[in-house]
């Protein structure tokens, strides 16, 4: 039915108190603990922070995680493209928009090295598409966007806190086979959305499932102990035979403890959403 993966990171121990990294020190070793724990992908990340040492910037280092993806039978299936949380797009400059679209098609051009299928792309700022000016600008950036990943037939999902009648319209605007939505449960949940009112805007956009779990108007917390809706989520996948992948993107736990944390997050997901194939 889909694919059951992890965010790169997750499994290794927090640096400077960022939830968010590229595990530089530990990217490797992310791969046995991957298939230990019983993933059947990881979500590549690429960030600013890390970028002088994110391997996916250098032929050598694709052809390493190549190596280490066949090894432990893990699947590079996505990309979080995390390096626009930190230089949005939404809100940014003509110049900076430019700028940002040069390197999302060199972020094309990098994961299709790595077979990746999917770039996740936040647009978190998404106060400002409710602004009529800023709504036109992004729908024709995103054009332009769309034109590069058809160069390599690269999925966009967007990822964004719109109210489902906002996001609908703006997808509306952009009836493009390689834009598609990611799915954050826990975000939505946070938003004070309801997950049948989201799916019935836009379900068949849905292209990919980030998994976490949040209080209403509060912080990520414990998969299970926020008001995220499993439960319904599991039943309207079902309803659209969804094959998309579903990422792991859940709150940490105690430090030192990653695996056991994931592997506990894991079957809970299993537990609720049901097999994997």
């Amino acid at each position: 039915m889909y694919k059951i993966g992890i965010m790169q990171g997750r499994l290794s121990t927090p640096k400077d108190n960022r939830i968010q990294f590229f595990p530089r020190d530990e990217w490797t070793a992310e791969f046995s603990a991957t298939a230990q724990i019983g993933f059947d992908s990881i979500e590549w990340l690429y960030d600013f922070h890390d970028a002088d040492v994110n391997p996916i910037s250098t032929d050598s280092g694709i052809e390493k995680a190549k190596s280490l993806s066949v090894q432990y039978g893990i699947q590079i299936r996505s990309l979080c493209a995390h390096c626009f949380v930190e230089n949005p797009l939404v809100g940014a400059t003509d110049e900076k928009l430019e700028e940002l679209l040069t390197l999302l098609d060199w972020l094309f051009f990098r994961a299709n090295k790595l077979k990746i299928a999917r770039i996740v792309l936040p647009i978190e700022d998404s106060s400002l598409l409710t602004n009529q000016i800023e709504l036109e600008r992004q729908v024709s950036w995103m054009k332009q966007a769309l034109t590069l990943a058809e160069k390599t037939g690269i999925e966009i999902d967007i990822e964004t806190t719109l109210a489902p009648s906002n996001l609908a319209s703006f997808l509306n605007q952009l009836s493009h086979p390689l834009l598609q939505v990611n799915y954050d449960i826990g975000n939505s949940a946070g938003m004070g959305y309801r997950i049948d009112d989201e799916f019935a805007a836009y379900g068949h956009r849905i292209g990919s499932i980030h998994i976490k779990d949040k209080l209403l108007n509060g912080p990520t917390v414990a998969i299970g102990t926020g008001i995220a809706d499993f439960p319904a989520l599991a039943r309207l996948l079902r309803n659209l035979d969804f094959k998309g992948d579903v990422v792991l993107e859940s709150a940490r736990g105690v430090p030192g403890d990653e695996l056991i944390w994931a592997k506990r997050n894991l079957n809970f997901v299993l537990q609720h959403l049901g097999s994997k194939t």
